[in-house]
């Protein structure tokens, strides 16, 4: 595996001044040399601007958040990651590498979950390339690279949860959106780590039910928030009920029978947990002869 290394790399201006100075120098010499006539003496000089003409090539420019990944005859010379106005190689081939931070967003993925339920799936992921070397070498095109992998990391992620949790203690994608990017995270460090690049986000920014079962789905959910919605209020009407009781009997109000209260009990169950407002009804004899 190719490590990254520092490149060899020579203040640019200094090297500028030195070739232009190698230049007029040479310049002069073939001035003087004609006019002295000696032809012969024209040969050093025109070496000497063919050699500073080709040193002009090794001056580069370095951007902020930019790197330079140098090669000499196919060999792999170093990176050149420090910012400014520097000389290297000129024979060396270079290959121009963003280091900066890049947002990349899965296309939205058709997958099954834990539970085998067709759902759509999509990710963001922020990442950057940290080790040039790597993924100029390592990888064919490591661009490519990070979006094959960013995609088969969401399916595979995709398969090991269910959409919904169905016991308490169940980690699924809708509830569990933490461990889940933890998780996704993890999987993408190991997949990409070859190619010299460095996830520093991951998370679910689309999460659904396939069409073609959302609408049972939808239904089971609400199906389910009526039972949790019911079972509340039936546990708060009982309390009602409980505490109504307790306070007829503590304040000597009245005093009820088993029939009673069991009457007494079903009426206020039938108000408190029913879906639409209750009649009063009249009763002008007794409970026991209405």
């Amino acid at each position: 595996m190719i490590r990254e290394k520092a490149a060899r790399s020579v203040s640019g201006l200094l090297m500028l001044m030195v070739l232009l100075a190698v230049t007029g120098a040479a310049m002069w010499m073939i001035v003087q040399a004609g006019q002295a006539g000696n032809e012969s003496g024209m040969l050093v000089p025109l070496i000497l601007i063919i050699l500073a003409s080709t040193g002009m090539r090794g001056l580069i420019v370095n951007q902020p958040n930019e790197a330079k990944v140098l090669t000499l005859f196919g060999n792999y010379v170093g990176t050149l990651k420090e910012a400014g106005f520097w000389w290297v190689n000129p024979f060396t081939n270079r290959r121009r590498i963003s280091l900066r931070v890049r947002n990349f967003e899965t296309a939205k993925l058709k997958v099954n979950d834990a539970n085998g339920n067709p759902i759509e799936i999509g990710a963001i992921v922020v990442w950057r390339v940290v080790d040039t070397a790597e993924a100029v070498f390592e990888v064919d095109d490591f661009e490519n690279y990070v979006r094959v992998q960013s995609e088969s990391a969401v399916r595979t992620l995709a398969s090991s949860y269910p959409y919904d949790a169905h016991t308490p203690n169940e980690a699924a994608l809708s509830s569990h959106a933490t461990e889940v990017a933890a998780n996704l995270m993890q999987q993408l460090e190991e997949r990409l780590a070859k190619a010299g690049v460095k996830v520093q986000e991951a998370r679910i920014a689309h999460l659904a039910y396939s069409p073609e079962i959302a609408h049972a789905m939808l239904q089971r959910q609400q199906a389910s928030a009526i039972v949790a919605a019911r079972y509340k209020i039936v546990e708060g009407a009982v309390g009602m009920v409980e505490n109504a009781l307790e306070l007829l009997a503590k304040k000597n109000i009245l005093h009820l029978d088993d029939e009673r209260k069991a009457s007494m009990v079903s009426n206020l169950l039938v108000v408190l947990c029913g879906e639409r407002g209750t009649q009063p009804v009249v009763n002008t004899g007794t409970l026991y002869n209405g």
